[in-house]
């Protein structure tokens, strides 16, 4: 039995050292995943396979009674009292209960979602990222080809933030700058994932599992489609409506406002709403037709150095709904996000009190 024990051990080790030395020899290449897809590969590479996800729980949910998440019209609501009231009840049962909605009538031009689609640009994808907020790069600093439309991309994405903290605000009974106060909207990052065609689609993911390290996220996805959502202990299908983003509440933004949501069914907790809206974890299936393309923009305070401290908004506490947990700097949060990895459970459960 010793025996086995030992060659089992030596087994691990060498696994290891293959695919760090596979990881190492991808990476040298510098031709990405498309250069794999280019290339012609008919087999997805040993580093790519996720022997942890089990093929039974990689389809698509469909069927006769899909779920769907909801899809909210931001139309006028800027310019009419009745109508934002009845927007702002619809984002809080959205990010009560799903974490996730989609916004059509957000005021981003069709041209500008096209164009920043068109971008050209160890999961099954290829991804171009970017600081856009505070402290933009310079021009020069971005490719020539997509420069322009990255700019003008993130300064819409920051403006439709900013109403979005507005409506979240007075979903949780605050004023409406309440949320741009705290600087959620200060810090924003723009990823571009590319996703080519997959062979082996049941052996690999575009993206793992996980939840967003951030306070909001802004998604702009093609009509290819793959992304999923983690709801009831079901993977649920987000699929893409045209001209729509997708929104979802981060880690940060559960947990300083959460504690109303504790009767629902998720486990999962959001910080400054101490509860209150759901950061839920998400992931992207590979697929055999592509390339899909995606831009994920984050608000966060992550990018630049600071002390400031984030909890449960005071405003949400009382006695009968207390804190769930202490405070923390969004460094701090971030540094044991890192440390910790996707392992399927969330960091949050760190910081409760």
């Amino acid at each position: 039995m010793a025996g086995s024990g030992r060659t089992a051990e030596i087994s691990v080790q060498e696994i290891s050292h293959d695919r760090r030395s596979e990881l190492e020899a991808f990476d040298e290449t510098k031709a990405g995943v498309k250069g794999l897809v280019d290339a012609g590969v008919s087999k997805v590479p040993q580093i790519f396979i996720h022997p942890s996800e089990s093929s039974g729980d990689r389809t698509l949910s469909t069927g006769k009674n899909p779920v769907i998440i909801p899809v909210i019209d931001l139309e006028a609501i800027d310019k009419d009292p009745v109508k934002r009231r009845g927007i702002v009840d619809k984002v809080r049962d959205a990010s009560g209960t799903w974490g996730f909605f989609q916004v059509i009538n957000h005021g981003i031009p069709a041209g500008v979602l096209e164009e920043m689609g068109a971008a050209p640009v160890a999961n099954w994808r290829d991804t171009f990222f970017s600081y856009m907020a505070p402290y933009p790069p310079k021009p020069e600093e971005l490719p020539e080809a997509c420069r322009d439309t990255m700019m003008e991309f993130s300064k819409q994405v920051t403006s439709l933030g900013i109403s979005l903290f507005g409506l979240l605000s007075e979903a949780l009974g605050l004023k409406t700058d309440h949320l741009e106060k705290m600087d959620c909207a200060e810090g924003l990052a723009l990823i571009s994932h590319y996703y080519p065609a997959c062979p082996e689609p049941e052996l690999t993911l575009g993206t793992s599992k996980h939840s967003d390290n951030d306070f909001l996220t802004v998604l702009l996805q093609d009509q290819i489609g793959g992304l999923q959502m983690l709801h009831q202990d079901q993977w649920i299908d987000i699929p893409p409506v045209p001209g729509a983003l997708v929104i979802n509440i981060g880690d940060l933004m559960q947990a300083s406002f959460s504690f109303i949501i504790d009767q629902l069914v998720s486990d999962l907790r959001i910080l400054i709403s101490n509860d209150r809206f759901k950061s839920v974890e998400h992931r992207v299936l590979a697929n055999r037709i592509g390339p899909r393309i995606s831009v994920a923009c984050f608000f966060s305070t992550s990018f630049q150095p600071s002390s400031k401290l984030y909890g449960p908004i005071k405003e949400l506490l009382s006695e009968d709904n207390p804190p769930v947990y202490r405070e923390t700097t969004v460094n701090e949060y971030l540094s044991y996000f890192y440390d910790h990895g996707l392992d399927g459970t969330s960091p949050l459960t760190h910081f409760k009190l």
